[in-house]
């Protein structure tokens, strides 16, 4: 099936592209008008099968004199619509003033349909009409497609007017940067409704949509379940009493959950079709090769809507816990220097004998649970927000809003139990050594179990407006 994605200038019909290939790198895509200068192909694939071939044409410049001339000559050489759109494509005008027009319409008599798009936030327009009309006299069905409509600045009601009174009532609603799954599926409906005899070709690439966002929500659960377990069961060692020995460990621990979370972030993008400088210049997710809010910060516990409890009183900043013989303690050492970390002894011996002879010897350092949650949290948050990001959006991927609805769903499910699991294990993580040392039924269980609980959690998280 060929399809030809035609449209006024600058109103998204090469992120169009983009979003449906899920290609970031399709076309270029920019503010300045008429950026598409010739026409150009993509596919769609089926199981290394060609389906539908997918053509970005130029931008339509100039309607209101490209239609006068229509008519002129229809009136001189007595032709009806369509041959007249045939003998423009011949004459010196379409090598000329209006080369970029002639371009599209070329593509769209070569094609079996149309896609008009069109820039929902825009005023209806006579030079829209004109384009419309024009259009109609190609002799292939023309589906509109009205593009950010995700805005409160879209005129989605006066368009479905302006469209009714032209006789084109199968219409598309389509955000190129806020994705919306189900605006896709009723794309290609309508396009099955307008080119009856590809139904059977636009049904098989709906159901490998269905496949791919499916296994992309299991692969997602994986990743995350992953980092899960590394986190949770990574743990160093820290003898009390020499701070600067633990003030190390301290940072060794803290720097390499970070570098694990940094693998996650790069391994989720590349999954889903993005690229790491896509992000280069936002403040969420990566900012200077982490994550803007540290995860070893109180206020992203704050933001997350966590609690540390009672147990993160020593110390200024909570994430890390020590493991003595009766169970964790959490010490609130995150950011801290030798020095800090000796006050926050100091702290402790003041506070009783107890919690610092717990300190004595060699314990393993481990993340606490709070921070554990928040790392589920907010990278669940950030999937969910790749399910929902059209591949041509240009702005920054932000999270802070999502964040209050990614905890309250993540607290339905028993997450954090299965987490747990993986801390008596320090041979279960990878951290070290980027790879399991050895296969483990007992990591594998638990991994599994972990995305089993993930998955609907992600699915449901992207889904959520």
């Amino acid at each position: 099936m060929r399809v030809a994605v035609v449209g006024h200038t600058n109103t998204g019909k090469t992120s169009l592209l983009r979003t449906l290939t899920r290609d970031v790198s399709f076309g270029t895509v920019s503010n300045r008008p008429a950026t598409t200068r010739r026409v150009e192909g993509a596919s769609l694939l089926v199981n290394g099968e060609r389906l539908v071939d997918l053509y970005d044409t130029p931008g339509l410049e100039d309607s209101i004199g490209l239609l006068a001339l229509l008519e002129r000559v229809r009136g001189n050489l007595g032709l009806d619509r369509v041959d007249a759109i045939a003998r423009f494509l011949h004459s010196e005008e379409a090598l000329g003033e209006y080369a970029q027009e002639a371009k599209a319409l070329a593509q769209v008599r070569r094609s079996d349909i149309a896609l008009y798009v069109i820039d929902a936030r825009d005023a209806v327009l006579g030079k829209y009409r004109d384009e419309l009309e024009i259009l109609g006299r190609c002799g292939v069905p023309v589906v509109p497609v009205m593009n950010f409509v995700a805005g409160a600045e879209a005129r989605v009601a006066k368009w479905r007017e302006h469209l009714a009174r032209a006789g084109l009532h199968a219409v598309a609603q389509f955000d190129t940067v806020a994705l919306d799954s189900e605006s896709e599926y009723r794309l290609y409906e309508t396009m099955i409704v307008m080119a009856a005899r590809f139904r059977p070709t636009l049904e098989t690439v709906l159901a490998d949509l269905d496949r791919r966002r499916s296994w992309l929500m299991r692969a997602s659960a994986e990743l995350l379940a992953d980092l899960l377990v590394d986190a949770a069961a990574y743990a160093v060692k820290v003898r009390s009493g020499v701070p600067e020995r633990a003030a190390e460990a301290i940072e060794s621990l803290q720097g390499a959950i970070r570098r694990r979370e940094q693998r996650f972030v790069d391994e989720v993008l590349a999954l889903h079709a993005f690229r790491a400088q896509d992000y280069q210049y936002t403040a969420l997710p990566l900012e200077d090769g982490v994550w803007g809010a540290d995860l070893f910060n109180p206020e992203t516990l704050a933001r997350f809507g966590i609690k540390t409890g009672s147990a993160a009183v020593v110390g200024a900043a909570a994430g890390l816990a020590v493991d003595a013989a009766v169970g964790g303690i959490t010490l609130g050492a995150a950011a801290a220097t030798g020095a800090a970390l000796g006050a926050a002894l100091g702290a402790a011996r003041d506070k009783g004998r107890d919690l610092y002879s717990r300190l004595r010897g060699y314990s393993p350092l481990r993340v606490d649970m709070p921070t554990l949650t928040v790392l589920v949290a907010r990278n669940a948050t950030l999937v969910a927000a790749l399910f929902r990001r059209g591949h041509a959006s240009r702005s920054p991927l932000r999270i802070e809003r999502d964040a209050e609805k990614g905890q309250e769903i993540l607290a339905q499910i028993d997450i954090m139990r299965a987490v747990r699991k993986a801390r008596p294990h320090p041979e279960w993580s990878r951290i070290e050594t980027g790879v399991a040392a050895r296969r483990d039924g007992g990591r594998a269980a638990c991994r599994d179990r972990l995305a089993e609980l993930l998955e609907p959690a992600l699915r449901s998280l992207s889904s959520a407006a």
